[in-house]
């Protein structure tokens, strides 16, 4: 077993808003039978996960609202008010825990400039380390604006995260409102990690790189989740789409792909346990960007951690690198509980 394992895609919600929304979440995202351990767990913080975590060698994990957060909240007041409620109460909830416990910020999206007001609170006033959007923010009176961080006034906010060195994860959502209407009211079960999740995450991401984000802003570090939401399998194809056809076309990016996911781009292995696909990563981005996480509850800590200690394919020092090292160095995080604990090897 490894132990002192970060985990950094972990999910919770408030008890007022996972009662506000049960009936949507179990609609879409959970099997029936498993809904009342879900709806016990996605609240609980102190209790089973902190068992769990005891139990399966996760260290330190860094929490982060469920989908679909604030990013779902058309309204702008609402959605900023919710943000910051949010963010008071998993501060509060861990603050006696944070050898254990870290949160990712939450934030509304609607304006750039009091985005990037609000980060700058919680990670001065608690320590939080950066902020988790749960893709793009909907907006306008019927939801169906939808407002994407690869635009130029965005980049309000992307200074004051680069000021304060703090990573952002881009975590996906259920299609809603026209976009679910045109492309997946007939295709239900296609929302999620069996499609929609890439799909949107992917087009969200590679906007960045194309329209010159990260060019921009060059210190810039964005995560991503389920082994990079299929863009690590089509390097390959976009590498030589935007360097022999796009870029003669007029975009603006000037470092190839790979230089991005060098240089601004990390993948974790959340919900994604398998061996095959992250040797695959692995050769295409290099180990020092891929960082360990289970997506709980959504998925099991358990299987997310016997595969990555018993399963994986890797010496120590890629396990260890991917366990915990590498986010000790995105995150800047040292003592913690079991931070240096010894890597258990298994005897066969």
């Amino acid at each position: 077993m490894m132990r002192g394992k970060i985990a950094l895609e972990e999910a919770f919600n408030t008890p007022e808003i996972a009662e506000a929304s049960k009936k949507a979440t179990g609609d879409t995202y959970i099997d029936p039978a498993r809904i009342p351990d879900y709806e016990h767990r996605i609240v609980d913080i102190l209790d089973t996960r902190l068992k769990d975590k005891d139990t399966y060698g996760i260290g330190y994990t860094i929490l982060s609202h469920t989908v679909p957060g604030v990013q779902g909240i058309a309204d702008k007041a609402e959605a900023e008010k919710t943000a910051t409620h949010v963010n008071d109460y998993i501060a509060d909830k861990i603050k006696n825990h944070r050898n254990r416990f870290g949160a990712f910020a939450t934030l509304s999206m609607h304006d750039p400039k009091q985005a990037g007001e609000e980060l700058r609170r919680v990670v001065t006033k608690y320590g939080f380390h950066g902020a988790l959007l749960n893709d793009i923010q909907h907006s306008g009176p019927d939801g169906d604006d939808l407002l994407y961080y690869d635009q130029p006034e965005y980049d309000a906010f992307w200074k004051v995260v680069c000021e304060l060195d703090v990573p952002i994860y881009i975590h996906p959502a259920a299609p809603q409102g026209t976009l679910y209407e045109k492309q997946y009211k007939n295709r239900d079960y296609l929302i999620g990690p069996p499609l929609s999740f890439a799909n949107g995450v992917s087009l969200h991401l590679l906007g960045l790189v194309s329209n010159g984000v990260f060019d921009r802003f060059p210190k810039l570090q964005i995560i991503v989740g389920h082994l990079g939401e299929h863009i690590p399998f089509d390097i390959w194809r976009i590498h030589h789409w935007f360097e022999d056809i796009e870029k003669p076309r007029g975009m603006v990016a000037k470092k190839t792909l790979k230089e991005y996911f060098d240089q601004n781009i990390w993948i974790t292995t959340s919900g994604h346990f398998s061996t095959a696909t992250l040797n695959y990563c692995i050769s295409q981005v290099g180990v020092d960007r891929i960082l360990f996480s289970v997506d709980y509850p959504y998925e099991s800590m358990s299987d997310a951690c016997n595969w990555y200690d018993h399963k994986t394919e890797m010496g120590t020092v890629n396990k260890l690198k991917i366990g915990r090292e590498n986010a000790k160095k995105l995150f800047k995080l040292k003592d913690y509980h079991d931070s240096d604990a010894p890597l258990e090897i298994d005897h066969i």
